[in-house]
């Protein structure tokens, strides 16, 4: 959201933005927990309900809302005029957080004067909300796959049928990593990934250290769910040419003749599941 509200300043040259996630999906509300620009805090924290003011407008139509002059718009309720009077807010525009059919957040970005805000800036406001909406999309995904495995303590602690879960979750992690935008959340993730590895299985004196690349981990994971290099690439977004280059350089490193030998030695050497 911060990042969301920083580039639609940038873009569209308005001095404020603010924005929220929602709080409680039942009661369609959410809470302002996000300002860029500013002057005072009068609007962190307002509670927006779906159907009051202009975000809630927003909030309940699933589409952008725009006003020229707040204080006198007539087709909007006005709960929340003492606090954007605060701010000396007057055209304002507020967009909709979208995620699966669902409103998830809201966008807000205004002006302190009664000016009409054209296409451009609604674009880019369009635009900044799309970008929290793939991140919570992802984020959801990212949940959605944890939820599915854990990591074990002990390879004893888990049958075959529940690693081969750990394994292809690992996979789909990797995959999903490279679609992530935001740096502290794909660092999370990928922090996650290495939980689900169990670490070398001998000792490194037995094992070698393996210094593999994040792509070259990411193209094991899918190889080790049995995707072809065509399945690999989909997932990876890359092409089929260069999924087999990493995958010869990982095998070079592992001292592997087969995709099969790479697999095993890096579950050896305790940076795969």
């Amino acid at each position: 959201m911060r990042a969301a509200l920083l580039r639609l300043r940038r873009t569209t040259g308005l001095p404020v933005a603010f924005g929220g996630l929602l709080t409680d999906g039942r009661q369609q509300q959410l809470r302002i927990g996000e300002l860029n620009g500013a002057a005072t805090g009068a609007l962190r924290g307002l509670a927006i309900c779906a159907g009051n003011g202009l975000g809630g407008k927003s909030m309940a139509l699933s589409r952008p809302c725009a006003v020229t002059d707040y204080p006198a718009a007539r087709h909007i309720s006005h709960e929340y005029d003492a606090a954007v009077a605060s701010e000396g807010l007057r055209s304002v525009v507020a967009v909709p957080v979208v995620v699966h059919r669902r409103v998830r957040g809201l966008l807000y970005g205004a002006l302190r004067r009664p000016l009409v805000l054209g296409d451009r800036v609604l674009d880019a406001a369009v635009a900044a909300a799309r970008d929290v909406e793939q991140a919570l999309a992802v984020r959801d995904e990212m949940q959605q796959l944890l939820a599915r495995a854990r990591p074990p303590a002990t390879d004893d602690a888990v049958g075959p049928r529940d690693w081969e879960t750990v394994r292809e979750v690992h996979g789909e992690l990797r995959a999903l990593a490279p679609r992530i935008t935001d740096r502290a959340l794909r660092e999370e993730l990928l922090a996650v990934c290495a939980r689900l590895a169990p670490g070398p299985r001998a000792p490194a004196s037995a094992t070698g250290e393996v210094s593999l690349t994040p792509r070259e981990l990411d193209v094991l994971g899918c190889v080790a769910s049995g995707a072809t290099n065509a399945a690999a690439a989909g997932r990876l977004g890359l092409r089929p040419e260069t999924v087999k280059a990493y995958l010869r350089s990982a095998m070079r490193k592992l001292g592997a003749r087969t995709r099969l030998e790479a697999v095993v030695a890096a579950r050896r050497a305790g940076v795969l599941p």
